[in-house]
């Protein structure tokens, strides 16, 4: 009997420590089910304290992990496709990965980022693309808005997305078509209201204190992401820090005549020399947006693709992570603000996409003090002319939308934050 129980005990112990070298790959190519779900379970991994390896370049950006049955159950319920991999298959993987002429590279993730977005309390999630891709992941987050920036509460984040804010204080020049819609009037009120109980007599000058506790978070180390009008409005903001550039319409008194020249791109993050657009009747912020929002060039959706950038794995590990795909080309979509205009990028950034042959970047990527920004054009990666009122974006019919990997992207981006700052 006891020669059972012994050969009984072995032969647990052994399956106990072959499971325990098994491998889980999330493959992140075509042969993926639910690319934006995977996110969500590498999340879900990291949230339990484990370990992934993000695999770069490998069959478009695949994830590795300790093999459990646990884990195997969640991504079966979650509709992820995985293998399993043995020990011996898993170390010959990594070794090809580390293979010198392979533009190949595993960055470890270590923690799940702790994640923030700025919205005011009236928005809804289907508002926003970055809030729908965290809501379909099952990627958790936090409201933050004015009172939680100026009092210092972003400290408590490792990573600040912008929902589709107006940081100039023109209430997203919507002004020409919405200003007596019940809407627009329910939100400049509200705007209005908490600008005065954070004392300030305008809701610019509140936007713009809150541009710089941003700017200030992402120099003690923050991650900050920003799509469609977040962008190039935050960044107008902080160069206007000492001119109003604002209507009448917008905070009661006219903008200053020489507001252009007043401008200061040294305190900018991303774009220098643009020209504002101070016409409170255009759909537009300056001549950083190109194409134009208002009015909407004719263009054809079915040409409309922008390509991304291409890094070495090995020794450019952030944009290499940024830009992980399963297709380097992919489908465009407009925005308040749809691309950058190339000549009005400062030199520092890093061009990650454009629209190849035209002006239009895409997606870029900063440092700031020890903290970084990237910025996407446009508004939803699967609405390509995105209106007022449009119905939400449904993600269980977009969930290998490439368009939204790049959010994703981001997302994790964080958990390497100590990798990061080794390179």
């Amino acid at each position: 009997m006891r020669t059972v129980v012994t050969i009984l005990l072995m032969f647990l112990t052994t399956a106990w420590i072959s499971s325990a070298q098994q491998k889980l790959l999330i493959p992140m190519d075509l042969t993926q089910t639910n690319h934006l779900k995977a996110y969500g379970i590498a999340y879900w991994v990291l949230e339990k304290n484990g370990i992934v390896e993000w695999l770069l370049n490998y069959r478009g950006g695949s994830f590795l992990t300790d093999y459990s049955s646990v884990l195997a159950s969640e991504c079966r319920i979650r509709g992820v496709s995985f293998q399993i991999l043995s020990a011996a298959e898993a170390a010959a993987l990594t070794a090809d990965i580390q293979r010198e002429d392979n533009n190949m590279d595993a960055i470890r993730l270590e923690k799940a980022p702790k994640i923030a977005v700025y919205a005011p309390p009236t928005f809804k999630p289907w508002d926003d693309a970055v809030t729908m891709a965290l809501e379909y992941a099952e990627i958790p987050y936090t409201k933050v808005w004015d009172h939680e920036v100026l009092s210092g509460k972003l400290m408590e984040y490792d990573w600040l997305h912008l929902h589709h804010e107006d940081f100039t204080g023109q209430y997203g020049k919507f002004y020409a078509n919405y200003r007596n819609a019940p809407w627009y009037i329910e939100q400049q009120t509200l705007y209005e209201k908490e600008a005065h109980r954070l004392g300030f007599s305008k809701v610019s000058e509140a936007k713009k204190a809150v541009a710089r506790a941003i700017k200030e978070y992402i120099g003690n180390g923050g991650f900050m992401f920003a799509m469609c009008s977040a962008t190039d409005s935050y960044d107008i903001a902080l160069a206007a820090e000492n001119v109003d550039i604002c209507d009448i319409m917008f905070d009661g008194d006219p903008p200053d005549q020489n507001a252009q020249a007043k401008l200061d791109f040294s305190k900018t993050l991303a774009f220098e020399n643009f020209k504002l657009d101070t016409n409170p009747f255009r759909y537009e912020y300056s001549d950083i947006d190109v194409p134009p929002s208002d009015p909407t060039p004719l263009r054809d959706p079915s040409t409309d693709y922008f390509t991304l950038f291409e890094f070495s794995a090995k020794y450019d590990p952030v944009p290499t992570m940024l830009t992980q795909n399963h297709v380097n080309i992919i489908h465009g979509f407009m925005g308040q603000t749809t691309a950058f205009r190339k000549s009005l990028i400062k030199k520092t950034v890093t061009i990650l996409a454009e629209r190849e042959g035209t002006e239009e970047v895409r997606y870029i990527h900063g440092n700031y003090g020890r903290g970084t920004f990237t910025w996407y054009g446009g508004h939803d990666p699967e609405d390509y002319q995105h209106a007022v009122g449009d119905p939400p974006t449904d993600l269980k019919l977009h969930k290998n939308s490439p368009g939204y990997r790049l959010i994703l992207n981001n997302i994790l981006f964080p958990a390497a934050k100590k990798k990061q700052q080794k390179t």
